[in-house]
């Protein structure tokens, strides 16, 4: 883990990155209980760390698991490694018997984004850790270092220009996209197993380290989800933090709908994330790869501010999907209409021929139309326009943790 949020930590190394190892945290939670009873007394207020007699640094189960989910980046080692705000013995107090795989292990939490990625081991735990730090400057007061470019910038990958499906229905894999924009071997994911309808990690651009937030259209269709959302902000917050130019791959229907979207508050989460794009100064390309819809998919960029944004052939945008939107748009001459079918048909028909994108490019809603095979040679131009861009020095606004 890299920068935590502890004033303590800030003190004393403000410039450097910090990783955190934090291990048999429960220790911490005894340490408090007895010194409650040499005391005989009981404290208020946040609960600090203590250091044993050997220097060994211990933390209550709470404070220990809230210092992870306040690192920028997290792991846990699959099996061996816990996390959970109280262990099994105080669980146990409400009813629920569970060990402590069962209660805190990374099953629950990769899946629930209170921890970033599992490793396998404590040598993988490291080579992720090593990997992470390599992208970001060694503080905010820095910006992250080039590495000499390996790959070709103007690299041509000639499958792209089939990648997205003609059939809007069908989906495809978004991840050999990111594989094939960015510098060979560079692209390192981040919580891929939460949020699953946006897939985020850092990556190269003709040396460059940038941010790649992309659609993946296996999950929902790509439509944001309350996690997919919070994924959103948690990632837009790292790059700001860090001067991480984005590149943003949509392919956003909307918000995901639904009863069970609703009672998640989907909406809520989504309008924080449209809050953090648009609170974000670093420099942002966005390449429209097919759907935009929505308030999600206008969340695609920062409007506030220039940004690159372009669109394959297969973009497809509006307020609302044709599909399922006609009937709430033109409900009033749907009813009013003899046969509610015919008109439905001869609505859709008309508007299909308007939805092209070349139509919005040519009235400058769109940038430009790119070939997808171009889209490499484009990203790499951008991480070279917006290097000089960035600026150092701490965030305008608080990390969110």
């Amino acid at each position: 883990m890299t920068g935590t949020l502890n004033k303590e930590v800030d003190d004393v190394a403000p410039k450097a990155p910090v990783l955190r190892l934090i291990d048999d945290v429960g220790a911490g939670a005894r340490a408090r209980q007895l010194d409650l009873d040499d005391l005989g007394q009981a404290r208020i207020g946040p609960v600090r760390h203590e250091r044993d007699a050997v220097g060994q640094d211990h933390h209550p189960e709470a404070a220990g698991a809230a210092r992870v989910a306040a690192s920028h980046y997290s792991i846990i080692v699959k099996d061996t490694a816990q996390m959970f705000v109280a262990g099994p013995p105080v669980v146990a107090r409400i009813g629920q018997i569970l060990d402590k795989n069962e209660l805190g292990g990374s099953d629950i939490h990769t899946r629930n984004g209170a921890i970033d990625d599992e490793a396998a081991s404590e040598q993988d735990a490291f080579a992720m850790a090593r990997r992470f730090l390599s992208y970001l400057p060694s503080s905010v007061h820095e910006l992250p270092a080039r590495t000499e470019p390996k790959d070709d910038p103007k690299r041509r990958p000639e499958w792209l220009i089939d990648a997205i499906p003609r059939d809007a229905k069908k989906v495809y894999k978004m991840r050999p996209i990111v594989e094939a924009l960015v510098d060979e071997g560079t692209f390192f994911e981040i919580g891929r197993r939460w949020g699953k309808p946006v897939i985020t990690g850092l990556a190269r651009l003709d040396g460059w380290p940038v941010a790649v937030m992309a659609s993946d259209p296996y999950h929902y269709g790509g439509a944001w989800t309350a996690d997919a959302c919070d994924k959103v902000i948690r990632f837009v917050d790292l790059a700001q933090t860090f001067h991480l130019p984005v590149v943003h791959l949509v392919d956003v229907p909307g918000f995901l709908i639904g009863r069970e979207a609703e009672e998640a508050g989907t909406i809520r989460h989504g309008a924080r994330a449209m809050q953090a794009i648009y609170q974000a100064s670093v420099p942002w390309c966005a390449i429209l790869v097919r759907k935009v819809y929505g308030v999600a998919g206008a969340a695609h960029m920062n409007p506030s501010r220039y940004c690159m944004r372009y669109a394959w052939p297969s973009g497809d945008w509006g307020s609302l999907p044709i599909a399922g939107g006609l009937e709430a748009a033109y409900k009033a001459e749907l009813e009013a209409a003899p046969d509610a079918k015919a008109k439905l048909a001869e609505i859709e028909a008309r508007l299909e021929k308007l939805r092209s994108p070349f139509r919005s490019a040519e009235s400058y809603i769109v940038e430009e139309i790119i070939d997808p095979r171009d889209t490499r040679a484009i990203l790499t131009e951008f991480a070279n326009l917006a290097a000089p861009l960035r600026t150092p020095g701490p965030p305008s606004f608080g990390y969110r943790p």
